[in-house]
């Protein structure tokens, strides 16, 4: 709905942006009180109008339907996305909106955070999770895999807060960053934050029958009881 349009306009693309919405389809993006959020402010995805192939309803669940996806913004449709929209009107996705991060005062896609990992050289893949703080409310966690040629270590992991610190801030730094062969994904290659957030909080995990390879969550795990008993035994150590 929102993509370059070969063969219907010349419009230069942007590293990273979904660039403009497809002929028939109105977006924008609002703020949380439901104005129309200014260039580079963050908000939430809606689509003004009805659109070609617009569904109607969820199967015999009309009720939710409506309240899913027209309550929050009477009139317009909210697919539960967090985005931007930049001076030059291309949108950018943040994420989805329930993926959102508030972490002292600053929301944050996770997305965002995803991008600035995978900036680094080092790093091939990311996901990121938002961890219960009684302090900040939420800490950011990430998962990584890295490139070949580069090792784990408590150096690197260092190297990529810092690197978090220069390109968002130093409110975005994770909390811990585990580093896994793999990460969780589904069939058709949808990583499951999920699974790697019940494995940092450590909560159960749930249905993992959709997984492409089971063994990435034990992966997960791994990685996580490793860095714990680092963490351990450098308090003992201090």
């Amino acid at each position: 709905m929102i993509s370059p349009q070969p063969g219907l306009a010349l419009v230069p693309l942007k590293r990273g942006s979904a660039t403009f919405p497809l002929p028939g389809v109105e977006a924008d993006v609002l703020t949380e009180d439901g104005e129309k959020a200014k260039p580079m402010e963050k908000g939430y995805l809606v689509i003004r109008r009805p659109w070609p192939g617009q569904f109607m309803t969820l199967w015999n669940d009309p009720e939710r339907f409506s309240t899913v996806y027209f309550s929050k913004y009477p009139g317009s449709y909210y697919p539960g996305d967090y985005a931007v929209k930049d001076r030059d009107g291309y949108f950018w996705l943040l994420g989805r909106a329930d993926e959102v991060l508030k972490v002292a005062g600053h929301r944050l896609g996770t997305i965002e955070l995803e991008n600035a990992l995978i900036s680094h050289g080092a790093v091939a893949e990311s996901a990121v999770i938002g961890k219960a703080d009684p302090i900040k409310m939420q800490v950011p966690v990430a998962f990584v895999v890295l490139r070949p040629g580069h090792k784990p270590s408590q150096r690197l992991r260092t190297e990529l807060m810092n690197h978090i610190r220069r390109t968002i801030g130093p409110f975005a730094v994770p909390e811990a960053i585990y580093i896994v062969d793999k990460l969780p994904k589904t069939r058709s290659g949808k990583i499951m934050r999920r699974v790697v957030g019940a494995v940092a909080q450590e909560k159960p995990i749930g249905d993992v029958t959709t997984l492409e390879d089971e063994t990435s969550v034990e992966e997960a795990k791994r990685a996580y009881e490793e860095l714990k008993l680092e963490m351990k035994s450098s308090e003992e150590k201090t």
